[in-house]
């Protein structure tokens, strides 16, 4: 791909995940990965990620109505996941690119499925001490190998019985943590390099529009129909990603 074709097709993806983020409150990781990682390997989608991540996350994080009470809530789940990550990076920088694309794509599609078929369930209050810990774990170390936070953390805290603000607010909180413990991961990894981070600098500015757009079209789309499109298109792509790294000899 040739320089500025692949200028204009990074700043495209980050519109679209951007403008995903604002309909649904969330799958900008999960879009820009999942698109970018079919072009590049996913160790450099994810230095790519890491600044329009980290904004747009942050930005929706003190938007909300009750920082304190979600940082508080979610600090040990937080923790754990900045643990879970530092042991995930060694295999997303492992030099290989098949294995993490694979993964990738593995983590996409289950979340898809989980998003789709799963049943609605709530997380007792008495078990929540217990499995906050455990989630963060995993998904750290799924995050770490593969750039992308989503499972189990995404179900899990849309399971704690959170107010629809609250739950944005800490999809925020969760994000931008992950996103910072990815970020260290990389750098200490020598994954985020001064070209990396000018790029994904420029990321910024389309993934912002994406979400204002996102936030001002979000009274005109269906949300149910928007997400179920959307959790399809992310089985699709997780399959592909998949199937096509398992066919490399």
């Amino acid at each position: 791909m040739l320089f500025n074709d692949s200028i204009l097709f990074i700043g495209l993806v980050f519109l679209v995940a951007g403008w995903v983020k604002g309909v649904v409150g969330m799958g900008l990781p999960t879009v820009a990965m999942g698109a970018l990682a079919v072009v590049m390997p996913p160790v450099q989608a994810a230095a790519l990620l890491v600044l329009p991540s980290m904004v747009t996350n942050i930005w929706q994080f003190i938007t909300g109505p009750a920082k304190m009470r979600v940082m508080v809530r979610l600090a040990t789940m937080m923790l754990c996941l900045c643990a879970g990550t530092a042991i995930g990076i060694h295999f997303l920088t492992s030099g290989s690119s098949r294995r993490p694309s694979v993964a990738l794509g593995a983590v996409l599609a289950l979340y898809a499925l989980l998003a789709l078929f799963l049943p609605k369930f709530i997380v007792p209050p008495h078990l929540e001490h217990r499995l906050s810990p455990l989630v963060g774990v995993i998904t750290g170390i799924l995050t770490g190998a593969t750039g992308v936070f989503v499972v189990p953390a995404v179900p899990y805290l849309s399971a704690l019985g959170l107010s629809k603000d609250e739950l944005v607010q800490a999809l925020g909180f969760s994000f931008t943590v992950a996103t910072i413990a990815l970020a260290l991961g990389l750098g200490l990894k020598n994954s985020f390099s001064s070209h990396a981070l000018i790029s994904s600098l420029f990321a910024v500015v389309p993934a912002l529009i994406g979400m204002f757009i996102g936030r001002h079209t979000r009274d005109r789309i269906n949300p149910a129909a928007f997400r179920k499109w959307f959790l399809l298109a992310m089985l699709l792509l997780g399959s592909y990603m998949v199937l096509k790294g398992l066919a490399v000899p």
